[in-house]
């Protein structure tokens, strides 16, 4: 049980960065001139971050036969 919540836990923080990371775009995105090669940056590591929630997700759903 202990592993369903750290898994959670982790979940949870993942997420939450990911919405920080959308603030910090949006941020970067509205300056004029912005930093393009910042912003790919931040949006590669988003992706990376998505990536690592729907793992976790898999992860905490039962397998469901069809």
């Amino acid at each position: 049980m202990d592993d369903i919540e750290a898994l959670k836990e982790k979940l949870s923080d993942l997420r939450a960065e990911h919405r920080q990371l959308d603030e910090e775009i949006t941020g970067f995105m509205e300056d004029r001139p912005f930093e393009q090669l910042k912003i790919q940056r931040l949006k590669k590591r988003k992706l990376t971050l998505k990536d690592e929630i729907i793992q976790i997700e898999n992860q905490l759903l039962p397998d469901i036969i069809a």
